[in-house]
């Protein structure tokens, strides 16, 4: 009969402020579709540190009049030294092809450029690739070597621009994180001031604090859910449309995003709307209603 009574109050408390409750439930969603978004930047992000720091790279450009004698020798050294992984060597021919297939689009280019202006090199992976230092002093003086470049260096400056662009989405998420609270205590504080009568009868009869304070707790709660699912069906749509979609060419340069992830935000972004909501419910009733 009470749980009856209360979740009766909860549906009866939702639509008695419908303007507000819509306003709450609008504003959840948009600050856990945030949320939800740079959650799955981040997952994203350390994903591709994985997948590319796993197959990354050090280029041994070879120069222009290296000779047998000098490749063979860089080539004893690699095969026995601890710290390399796995090395091949990159012919001129071999270069080319890469470089017909990078900039396939743009033939005139293509055929402006012969395996000669190419160099030769040593493609080299590493033990740790935190030891490229070690590597590139050991080397750097070798005879037939030009120049030693680490792939790392620029993945890292692709992982700042997506640190950066994570930072952003945490903070506008946090905004309007406040500002969902914010509105979350306003709605909790005017439908308790419209019960303000049945709350004093029921303390009179000796009813406790947390029958009281369930309705306007489950209440919030109940905002905050449909606000997660809400946004949760924004990250489908934005995976379908444009992941899948309008940015697939782009996507192909990245990992590809997994369902499991998408999926794994469902309870991650209700348990957070649930939790925030009840505890701004609950506060909000004690510290300022006092019921």
């Amino acid at each position: 009969m009470r749980l009856k009574y209360v979740l009766s109050e909860v549906l009866v408390g939702l639509w008695r402020n419908v303007t507000m409750t819509i306003a709450m439930i609008i504003t959840m969603s948009v600050s856990l579709t945030m949320l939800g978004a740079s959650a799955l930047l981040y997952l994203q992000a350390n994903e591709m540190k994985d997948f590319y720091y796993a197959n990354i790279e050090v280029a041994m450009f070879l120069k222009a009049d290296v000779n047998d004698e000098q490749r063979q020798s860089l080539d004893a050294q690699l095969s026995s030294d601890g710290l390399v992984q796995s090395y091949e060597l990159e012919t001129k021919e071999k270069a080319l092809e890469k470089f017909q297939t990078l900039w396939r689009d743009t033939p005139d280019l293509v055929k402006s450029v012969s395996a000669e202006q190419l160099p030769e090199s040593f493609r080299v992976k590493l033990n740790n690739p935190e030891q490229y230092e070690d590597f590139a002093t050991k080397y750097a003086s070798a005879e037939g070597v030009d120049e030693i470049l680490d792939q790392r260096a620029l993945l890292e400056k692709v992982f700042g621009i997506l640190n950066s662009v994570q930072t952003m989405s945490l903070v506008a998420s946090s905004i309007m994180a406040i500002a969902a609270l914010l509105l979350v205590g306003n709605t909790i504080q005017v439908a308790a001031y419209s019960k303000r009568r049945e709350v004093a009868v029921m303390k009179l009869v000796g009813a406790s604090n947390w029958f009281i304070q369930a309705p306007f707790v489950l209440e919030a709660v109940a905002a905050g859910v449909l606000g997660a699912l809400l946004g949760f069906g924004a990250l489908v749509l934005g995976k379908i449309l444009l992941i899948d979609g309008a940015l697939r060419d782009l996507t192909e340069l990245l990992t590809p995003l997994n369902w499991d992830n998408v999926l794994l935000m469902l309870p991650f972004m209700a348990g957070a709307g649930a939790v925030v909501s009840a505890v701004t419910a609950w506060t909000t009733l004690r510290f300022y209603l006092r019921v």
